[in-house]
């Protein structure tokens, strides 16, 4: 017997459609990645696309720390503010609207899919 892909309905050995849900029963590996691909589209909370994102926020937010840690610090005359600044605080709070957002895109994709 061979169980279908998409339904896990039982199917026979030589059929090439599922009898349940029609999904094809000799998918490629190829084809296989590409729907794995597209149900985490629609499913996760951020996919392959917000990788980018999150790494350019990382950088930035090393950048920040660098600039301020090392560089404005060193140099006489700037405001106080700029030497009592530190740049930790800013993490929970990227983290935190990064959930939102998250949050908020899982929200319109269920309501897309509806």
């Amino acid at each position: 017997m061979t169980y279908c892909p998409k339904c896990g309905e039982k199917n026979e050995d030589d059929a090439r459609y599922c009898n349940n849900c029609g999904a094809p029963l000799t998918a490629t590996q190829r084809d296989y990645e590409k729907e794995r691909e597209d149900r985490c589209e629609e499913e996760c909370a951020g996919g392959p696309r917000s990788a980018p994102i999150i790494w350019g926020l990382i950088v930035v937010l090393i950048g920040l720390w660098i600039v301020f840690k090392f560089g404005l610090k060193n140099i006489q005359g700037l405001p106080a503010w700029v030497y009592e600044f530190e740049v930790w605080w800013i993490i929970p709070v990227i983290i935190g609207i990064a959930i939102i957002i998250a949050g908020i895109r899982m929200i319109l994709r269920k309501d897309q899919a509806q």
